[in-house]
């Protein structure tokens, strides 16, 4: 076949594959257009999914009659000038591709007019091509309809999802764009009825009430709303308090520059700032804003727009997950425990049962993970024991129950990280050593895990198929749980980078010799167990992100009895 050049319908037609997906992708490049208008107030209107007709109404600064033909011509912007202007892209679009890709799959009609105009300018074009152009009253700012979309391309409607599942995209992408520009009044109506509406206030949070509801709103905390002057990286925004983490990730939103994107990296650092947090099922709640400097950021690298380049992902994903851990760790509350009033009483009791709590020196250095400050917990008087299981103990701001197990597991992880960080985990020697028997696909394992395990205290020989000799241990454990836990470990091992394995050794050393829910314990070893807790870094949770306590104010107790 020689080699030819497209005919320009056809080079449109393939550019508007790139850029026009789906309804969600014309309803994207028309808000961009709106919102690097000026516009102060954008109204969606959707029918039939997108395919019938998409209708955005914007008052920004309109098109003036000289230009209104040439803004459907592929490659022709007003956002850029010169290949310098790629360097510093601050607007929205700048490939001017999007009218000519829609106009090349459907029915385009355009109403604009800038404010100094005294009438406005209508144009309609069809399957890429002008078919009328008039004069037209109208109001300052643009009107877009698309109609039939993808009527000339039946093949790309088959590979539509459901009705319900494309609206949900567009009404998605809205959301995002109102939570990147809390200042505008955004309104969607979907087949007439009224999907979302913003206020336009400027205040974020208010935008967040409207989409995820007040009592998310009110669990945000305030990662600050303006960007750093002088600084190349910035964040703001908010995040949710572990009590409103979601079971999946799309409550996670990210913008860099205003621009939403979709990252997996930034994804990543703020989970990694939730470790110990949240339990592993369960994700934040997050808008986070990124501000940078022009070159630290290359947004010319999809033809959506919806991915960046970053010039150091290391400074990004540094900068994001301290933020949001400097947050949690200082603001991060204890749960509130509002007891119905039918609530059973509490039985206290102390069983004396000696459990060796080592005391950790307040002066020890706390671990890189953790070198922040936090408020310290109220000064806690103990007074006994419930269900051998949780701790009552007396603040003056009312009572607070401590899960004795997760409280010993965040002291025994921080005990770790600090010997880790010092001259290693502390390891015991067996006078008899413990025959461990593993299936094959533990065997398997163990030629990664080994020397890992080794690091941190497990000794261990081969004796015989899939035997093993276990010669020393690591100091905080007994020889059932270090070979119960040697297993789990060897279970879990798969696929995990070695840096999450080495994690995932401390974490589970703790838990294993961590007290044990029903275990009896003395007053002096609750009293001390709370001290200890009082002197960590992260108080609040356990390594899993249970947390540690609960707290019944005082204003409950007294509102439960009556006396309010």
């Amino acid at each position: 076949m020689p080699i030819r050049t497209l005919a320009p319908e056809v080079v449109c037609r393939i550019a508007a594959g790139e850029v026009v997906e789906r309804p969600a992708s014309v309803v994207k490049e028309l808000v961009e257009n709106s919102l690097d208008a000026g516009a102060t107030q954008i109204i969606l209107e959707v029918v039939g999914a997108g395919t019938q007709s998409i209708r955005v109404v914007d008052n920004g600064s309109g098109i003036s009659p000289a230009e209104v033909e040439l803004a459907f011509q592929r490659h022709a912007t007003s956002k850029i000038a010169c290949e310098a202007d790629i360097e510093s892209i601050r607007t929205l679009g700048f490939r001017g591709e999007a009218l000519a890709s829609i106009a090349a799959v459907s029915q385009v009609d355009l109403i604009s007019r800038p404010a100094a105009e005294i009438a406005g300018s209508f144009i309609r074009v069809s399957n890429g091509r002008v078919v009328e152009k008039r004069s037209r009253g109208c109001s300052p700012g643009t009107a877009v309809t698309v109609r039939r979309l993808f009527a000339n391309v039946p093949a790309r409607l088959k590979f539509l999802r459901s009705p319900a599942t494309e609206n949900s995209r567009m009404a998605n992408l809205v959301s995002q764009y109102a939570l990147a520009f809390p200042e505008v009044r955004f309104n969607m109506v979907i087949d007439g009825h009224l999907n979302l509406r913003t206020p336009g206030s400027g205040n974020l949070k208010d935008v967040v009430a409207e989409l995820y509801g007040l009592d998310i709103a009110n669990a945000m905390l305030d990662l600050g709303q303006e960007p750093h002057k002088g600084e190349s990286i910035s964040v703001t925004g908010y995040i949710g308090t572990a009590g409103v983490a979601r079971a999946s990730r799309g409550y996670m939103s990210f913008f860099v520059n205003r621009r939403w994107v979709q990252s997996r990296m930034l994804s990543y650092a703020v989970e990694e700032a939730y470790r110990g947090f949240l339990m592993g099922d369960r994700y934040p709640v997050a808008v986070v804003n990124l501000w940078l400097t022009s070159d630290e950021v290359d947004v010319n690298v999809h033809p959506a727009k919806t991915e960046v380049r970053f010039r150091n992902d290391r400074a990004i994903f540094g900068a994001v997950q301290k933020a949001v851990r400097t947050l949690l760790v200082g603001q991060a509350p204890i749960p509130e425990f509002r007891p119905a009033s039918s609530a059973p009483t509490l039985s206290l009791r102390a069983e004396p049962t000696k459990i060796g709590f080592q005391q950790a020196p307040s002066s020890a250095p706390i671990p890189l993970a953790m070198d922040l400050q936090t408020p310290k917990l109220p000064i806690l008087r103990v007074l006994g024991q419930v269900g051998n299981s949780y701790v009552v103990a007396e603040a003056p701001d009312g009572m607070y129950l401590i899960d004795q197990h997760a409280a010993h597991e965040r002291i025994q992880l921080e005990k770790l990280e600090r010997q880790r960080q010092a001259q290693g985990i502390e390891t015991q020697g067996l006078l008899e050593p413990l025959t461990v028997e593993l299936t094959p696909q533990q065997e398997e394992s163990m030629r990664t895990l080994g020397p890992v395990l080794a690091d941190y205290g497990f000794k261990l020989e081969p004796f015989g198929p899939r035997s093993y000799l276990l010669r020393s241990i690591p100091a905080v454990l007994k020889g059932e749980s270090a070979t119960e836990m040697l297993r789990e470990m060897l279970n879990g091992s798969g696929g995990k980078s070695l840096e999450d394995l080495k994690r995932e050794i401390v974490v589970s050393l703790a838990c294993h010799s961590a007290v044990k829910a029903g275990q009896a314990l003395s007053p002096p070893e609750m009293s001390e167990l709370v001290r200890q807790l009082e002197i960590t870094a992260l108080p609040r949770t356990c390594p899993h992100g249970r947390p540690t306590m609960i707290h019944l104010s005082s204003r409950e107790l007294e509102k439960e009895f009556g006396r309010r």
